[in-house]
């Protein structure tokens, strides 16, 4: 029983009616629908999902496959109708390149402030000097 689960386990969501009779077409959606996200479930895959608008795009992208596109051009098509955010790897190019670099780039800049801000109270800690007439002044207090 438990041999029959672990069987089913790779088929995901994908039903039945969905799945292409030539074995290499259907190796090749599912590979690719591994990349797609759900953009109902967000960070679940299309493969995964059980959403109606994943079975959307599991049939549109094995519609694709069946009239002969690449792997690249059905991935492109479906990118070009739902935009980037389909994508479960985005790409590092283009409006991409400044989030990649964002989290670097505020950990560089969080480091030159604090750096700043040490340096500056380090300063301020050595030049704080008491004069000779306020030690005296301090003394006569603590005395008391």
């Amino acid at each position: 029983m438990l041999a029959l689960a672990a069987l089913a386990l790779p088929a995901g969501a994908v039903q039945p009616d969905e799945v292409l009779d030539d074995p290499a077409l259907e190796a090749r959606a599912r590979e690719i629908s591994k990349g797609l996200r759900c953009l109902v479930c967000r960070n679940e895959s299309i493969d995964e999902s059980n959403a109606d608008l994943a079975r959307d795009l599991r049939l549109v992208l094995r519609d694709r496959l069946v009239a002969g596109d690449s792997d690249e051009q059905a991935v492109a098509f479906i990118v070009d109708r739902y935009g980037e955010y389909v994508l479960l790897k985005p790409t590092a190019t283009g409006a991409n390149r400044l989030l990649w670099a964002a989290g670097p780039l505020m950990l560089l800049l969080a480091g030159g402030v604090a750096y700043g801000f040490l340096r500056g109270r380090a300063r301020a800690g050595s030049e704080a000097r008491l004069s000779a007439a306020e030690e005296e002044r301090l003394r006569q207090i603590l005395d008391e």
